[in-house]
């Protein structure tokens, strides 16, 4: 496909349906050693999906704090089913961060789980070990991630190269991390190689997941972008609704907006002659399409409906366009 080699790393099978469980597992876990007794997320929702589940396994009180209105209920009604208090702000995500930030400086009862926790980020690097022995310890040319919050391309890029100090593989992949056009503080402070970030302030996109205007890791972001000689890119909400298309009908997979955002990316890579004929690509496909049945409604639908004695009719008249 696209005259690359093309794969992708499918994160939906995890327990809550995204890659969040690979850092919430390591971090509830820690958690639990510390003798926390409550954890506490600002989501966008996979995050308040993950957290609620392990917290619910380790015995933990869960808090979630998310933007009103911004969540897909497929992921909120994964919190709320786990047993989380659920506190919608007003506001985007960064408001709810912002007011965890401010809720776990004042007291020690909340151990936060976003992914300014370092133990997150251990956990999330094991996609990397995984690709590449799933690769039959060959590394990708470039490996193209969602960017968000911006732990997960950091964590990712973290696997990569301690594989590498170790003497596991002899290379290493470059990074892409692909955001939205509405959502894409990260692009336009990489354009513009500014010192600060380029916050967005009302970010916007089809795409919840990665609806952040300003990323809390993304200094280690663009660490991961620098080190790897890698870039970043922004795609259109309908370059997402196509790229998801396309997964779901060419592919058999169903994921979330933001998953097929990486897809979008690296159709756009190609037509620009970044990615070349024969390249080795990982799509990290970080969530499950029923996260957002919203989401999937607006793929373009064949539907027909016909009272019962017409069923059989029409159907035979169907097949013969087969």
């Amino acid at each position: 496909m696209l005259g690359v080699r093309l794969y992708g790393k499918y994160e939906g099978c995890n327990p809550t349906g995204s890659f969040k469980d690979r850092g919430m597992t390591v971090a509830t876990t820690i958690a639990k050693a510390l003798g926390a007794r409550a954890v506490v997320v600002a989501s966008t929702g996979n995050t308040a999906a993950s957290a609620s589940a392990y917290a619910a396994r380790a015995g933990l009180k869960s808090f979630v704090l998310v933007p009103s209105g911004g969540v897909a209920r497929g992921k909120l009604v994964q919190a709320i089913a786990y047993g989380a208090i659920v506190v919608e702000v007003e506001g985007f995500f960064d408001d709810a961060l912002r007011a965890v930030l401010d809720a776990v400086e004042r007291t020690r009862v909340l151990y936060p789980l976003n992914s300014f926790n370092p133990w997150r980020l251990e956990g999330q690097k094991t996609l990397a070990f995984e690709v590449v022995e799933q690769l039959g310890w060959k590394v990708p040319d470039w490996v193209v991630v969602p960017v968000g919050n911006a732990g997960n391309i950091y964590a990712i890029w973290k696997g990569f190269k301690e594989l590498y100090i170790h003497g596991l593989i002899d290379s290493l992949p470059r990074m892409v991390g692909v955001q939205a056009e509405g959502a894409s503080p990260l692009v336009k402070t990489w354009r513009k190689r500014a010192r600060r970030l380029l916050e967005v302030e009302e970010p916007s996109t089809i795409a919840s997941a990665i609806r952040i205007g300003r990323p809390v890791n993304w200094p280690k972001a663009l660490r991961a972008i620098e080190e790897s000689r890698g870039l970043l890119v922004e795609v259109s909400d309908e370059e997402i609704v196509h790229a998801m298309t396309l997964l779901a009908r060419l592919e058999g997979l169903v994921v979330e907006p933001a998953s097929a955002a990486p897809l979008a990316g690296a159709v756009k890579l190609v037509g620009q002659g970044v990615l070349g004929q024969g390249d080795v690509v990982v799509l990290v496909l970080t969530g499950h399409g029923l996260k957002d049945p919203d989401a999937l409604a607006m793929l373009e639908a064949k539907k027909y409906s016909v009272p019962p004695r017409e069923a059989a009719r029409l159907l035979l008249e169907l097949a013969r366009s087969v």
